[in-house]
């Protein structure tokens, strides 16, 4: 193990989880304990134990509790300014998460084989459509080689052909079977067979 990673394994365990920190500055911005709970949708004794387990954690006492409400001691103070700074951070870096789901869902290029195309992805669209409405689909059609080709050079996301083998490069799931029925006239010496 790195000393990098003996770092950070640690500090996740010097450190209060977010929801103690928000729950610190509820009761800083509100004076009182049961307000943050109720604003945090927690119950108040739920509320009380994470205090009283952060304030062990950091081993210093960060409210003083009596029944005029909650005041936050002079540790508690500077801790308080700390945890605006690390719950900001979270909310910047929730945001991006965000923005790159966004943007990584928005956009979906498609390549499949002409049957596929043709018959089956019609649907398999309108039914993306319906769920993920502001997903722009562009379709990219040719034989099987081609949508690997289009696959394994990265200008397509997402593959659709038939056949059993997987290029090498590429990972693939079955997700439907065609039933191929041979239809013959009548005079035909095929009709004939059972």
């Amino acid at each position: 193990m790195s000393e990098e990673q003996a770092r950070s394994g640690s500090l996740a365990h010097r450190v209060p989880d977010l929801g103690a920190l928000e729950l610190l500055l509820a009761v800083a911005r509100l004076g009182s304990l049961g307000s943050a709970a109720r604003e945090l949708g927690i119950t108040q004794p739920a509320a009380s134990s994470r205090l009283r387990s952060m304030e062990r954690q950091l081993g210093v006492a960060l409210v003083d509790r009596s029944p005029r409400g909650s005041r936050l001691t002079d540790a508690g103070a500077l801790v308080t300014d700390w945890a605006r700074q690390v719950v900001a951070a979270a909310e910047v870096f929730d945001a991006g998460a965000q923005a790159l789901r966004a943007t990584r869902d928005s956009r979906l290029r498609v390549a499949a084989s002409m049957t596929i195309a043709e018959y089956l992805l019609p649907g398999w669209l309108l039914a993306l459509r319906a769920g993920r409405p502001d997903t722009a689909v562009s379709l990219l059609a040719g034989n099987s080689a081609k949508v690997a080709e289009l696959l394994l050079a990265g200008e397509a996301d997402l593959g659709f052909v038939e056949g059993l083998t997987v290029p090498t490069g590429l990972d693939s799931a079955v997700i439907a079977h065609d039933r191929l029925t041979v239809v013959t006239a009548p005079a035909h010496p095929w009709a004939r067979r059972p």
